[in-house]
């Protein structure tokens, strides 16, 4: 029975007639779990043949995958294969489908998880010689008596006279005078070029993915190297990508360069932030913003105000982290961990600005924002952002709660924010996260009237392999209100040596 099916707009069938051709298909070989490659190849062709769609089309069809479970497909290849962390996108797998060339990384990726080759996939050409002695060039049995020599033969004959015709059209449309053809004609001609100007471009192959794996491979070392490492190498590429905004590339690459520069500057922001330049990190913060916009890119943008909010806070500007977490908000999707993120950052500034309502009513925000949150999302360059809505709604809570003197609930709100980072996989662990945890129970504590104790975490704070800006700036506010609080006791004065010995990162 043949298949009946409906086309898209560029001629291919629509998918619906791909799943009717793979589950007949199944249904004749006896429905068999798990399928078998050599199924799955025959229905890839199949849908190939039949539907016009490119080889990894057809591949991910016939595997029986939506984009998006493709996309999931591939980190959890990367993730129980332990292969190296990349940043796919739904953006990049349709490209790819659409004929866009994949790096060499991703092409190996894409192989690996359909189990074939790149040959078979389309992504490359096989350029094995054929046998000539019973065919021709194109395949195709030659008539007898035909040699492989005469065929060729014929056909640069053929390619000759076209030439020459070519050239006698030109000749004509100069010599005559312009008919309506004719004019239709050059406009035809110069569409054609309007076309090739649009397409026109000075990246390279591959340059797009290798920085979707440049930012992924940063976000990766964030955590575990020095800042001032990954801020240099970091910002030598957004020098690159700032270089490659100005020369010459189609509409659609300047858009993604747009969003990687932003996302470069992003990452620079936090990364100023934790070596101590809050003026640098705000800088950053705010090109990413503008990067973002221009990119269409709202989430960006979101992400761009979260670092700007946290790095007012800390330097004691409520009003502006508060103005920078609800301009956020105009940016974030409803359901995305980002808009907990900024709820909870604005709770954390209405509290350092003394406004409890404030906070409370801004906290309720981001606890309702948080149930509505997906079971899994994309990742983000690699990194899951479920976990940080998880975070802030235990940390910047118990910040808060320091700020507006309510000890009890604030150490409630921190020994909950280190379990939750205690937890975390080995490879999401972020020590500067809960070396501030043990600073707020430690102030809780000393709120509390425990100085022994509050000394005892700032110690283990200080400890940490990891202890940024931020970290020496919590440390001091300890310091500080231990001094206040408990003036002459001898371990906390050690604890505040300790501190004044700590250098910024290099």
């Amino acid at each position: 029975m043949a298949v009946t099916s409906t086309t898209t707009p560029d001629g291919a069938h629509t998918a619906a007639c791909g799943h009717r051709i793979r589950e007949r298909m199944l249904g004749q070989a006896g429905s068999p779990v798990p399928v078998p490659y050599d199924l799955v190849e025959l229905m890839a062709k199949e849908i190939e043949t039949h539907c016009g769609h490119r080889p990894l089309k057809a591949y991910r069809m016939a595997m029986g995958w939506t984009v998006t479970e493709a996309v999931r497909a591939a980190h959890d290849l990367v993730e129980r294969d332990k292969l190296r962390k990349v940043g796919l996108t739904e953006r990049s797998w349709k490209d790819w489908e659409a004929g866009k060339a994949p790096s060499p990384e991703y092409q190996d990726l894409l192989c690996r998880l359909l189990r074939t080759g790149p040959v078979r996939l389309g992504l490359a050409a096989d350029y094995t010689p054929r046998p000539v002695c019973a065919a021709g060039a194109d395949g195709e049995t030659l008539p007898p008596g035909t040699t492989p020599a005469d065929a060729q033969a014929g056909l640069e004959e053929v390619a000759a006279t076209n030439r020459r015709t070519a050239l006698m059209l030109t000749g004509l449309a100069l010599a005559a005078p312009a008919t309506a053809a004719q004019v239709l004609d050059q406009a035809a001609a110069e569409a054609l070029e309007f076309t090739r100007q649009a397409e026109a471009s000075s990246l390279g192959a591959g340059t797009l993915d290798h920085l979707d794996l440049a930012v992924t491979d940063f976000n990766d070392a964030y955590s575990v190297k020095p800042p001032r490492e990954v801020f240099t190498e970091a910002l030598d590429y957004r020098r690159k990508v700032d270089a490659l905004l100005k020369a010459r590339h189609t509409h659609e690459q300047g858009r993604e360069l747009l969003a990687y520069a932003g996302w470069l500057s992003e990452l620079l922001a936090w990364l100023a932030h934790d070596l101590g330049s809050p003026h640098a990190g705000l800088a950053f913060a705010n090109d990413a913003f503008v990067h973002g916009r221009q990119a269409g890119h709202g989430e960006l943008c979101a992400w761009a105000m979260d670092a700007a909010a946290s790095i007012n806070l800390y330097e004691h500007r409520a009003d502006r982290a508060l103005a920078a977490a609800r301009r956020g908000l105009t940016q974030a999707p409803a359901t995305h961990p980002l808009t907990v993120r900024l709820h909870a950052q604005a709770a954390r500034a209405a509290a350092a600005d003394g406004d409890a309502e404030g906070f409370t009513a801004s906290l309720r925000s981001a606890e309702d924002a948080h149930r509505f949150l997906p079971v899994r999302m994309a990742r983000r360059f690699g990194l899951d952002p479920l976990p940080l809505a998880d975070y802030a709604l235990t940390s910047y809570p118990a910040t808060a709660c320091i700020w507006l003197g309510r000890a009890e609930d604030a150490r409630r709100h921190a020994e909950h924010a280190l379990q939750v980072y205690e937890a975390a996989p080995a490879a999401s662990r972020s020590p500067s996260r809960e070396a501030i945890a043990r600073i707020d129970l430690a102030l809780a504590h000393a709120q509390l009237g425990a100085p022994q104790d509050a000394v005892a975490l700032g110690t283990e704070a200080l400890g940490s392999e990891r202890v940024v800006d931020s970290v020496r700036n919590r440390a001091t506010d300890l310091t500080s209100y231990l001094a206040r609080r408990y003036p002459g006791h001898n371990a906390a004065a050690e604890l505040r040596e300790r501190l004044n010995a700590l250098s910024v990162p290099a």
